[in-house]
């Protein structure tokens, strides 16, 4: 079994390692990514009478097995309304009609992702195929379901009264 030989730190090394740390004696950040930067999610706000549409998301995913309006990001140069067609259409094999007023937008805790939930009229009838499940709940039922958390806001939000 041949041996791997570790590097070692030469005083050459040491010297270009103490110039290239910043005035305090950290490294500069050299990430092009920004820390802050969002991710925009369009979260589609389906109603068909007084019943509203939710998906319950696949275990392996972050949040796995709790329910949610769907929905997914916003691609770059994408509007609200073309990212609702895609994923509705990917997801659900729903054609969306009109994306309404921005309900309510929340940022999920632990990630780069804004929710942003949208009145959107859809036609078809729904097919799972991201979604482990699909349902469609009445507003007493709503608050009783194990929600993403940005859901369980956006829940609480239309528990307020608010639309």
């Amino acid at each position: 079994m041949a041996q791997v030989r570790r590097p070692t730190l030469s005083d050459a090394d040491g010297a270009r390692r103490d110039r290239d740390r910043g005035r305090h004696g950290h490294r500069p950040h050299l990430s092009t990514v920004d820390e802050h930067a969002t991710v925009p999610v369009v979260a589609s706000v389906v109603r068909r009478g007084d019943r509203y549409l939710l998906g319950r998301r696949p275990a392996a995913k972050r949040h796995g097995g709790l329910w949610e309006f769907p929905g997914g990001k916003v691609l770059e140069g994408e509007s609200r309304l073309e990212a609702a067609r895609r994923e509705l259409a990917e997801e659900l094999d729903l054609a969306v009609v009109s994306l309404g007023d921005l309900l309510l937008s929340v940022h999920d805790e632990g990630s780069p992702f804004v929710i942003e939930f949208f009145e959107t009229v859809a036609e078809g009838t729904p097919v799972a195929r991201e979604h482990t499940d699909l349902g469609w709940f009445g507003f007493p039922e709503l608050r009783s379901l194990a929600l993403a958390p940005a859901d369980a806001r956006f829940v609480a939000h239309l528990a307020r009264g608010n639309p």
